[in-house]
């Protein structure tokens, strides 16, 4: 899995402090998904992808495929 979180909030020109603030976590749980150290929950990744007004997926790429 890797996401494009840090691209999205850097073209907005937002420190990963002001993303924790419009979204309610600390700046550390930002940090922590940004280095793929911590995966969001659900809700958080919604809120994220409203935020920056794409689908989830287009946020958090899961290179997964289902065995045939």
């Amino acid at each position: 899995m890797e996401n494009r979180l840090k691209q999205y909030r850097e073209a907005q020109g937002w420190s990963q402090g002001e993303l924790a603030r419009r979204l309610g976590v600390s700046r550390q749980t930002i940090n922590a998904v940004e280095t793929d150290k911590y995966d969001p929950s659900l809700p958080l990744a919604l809120r994220m992808a409203r935020l920056f007004a794409v689908p989830v997926p287009e946020l958090f790429i899961d290179h997964w495929e289902p065995e045939a």
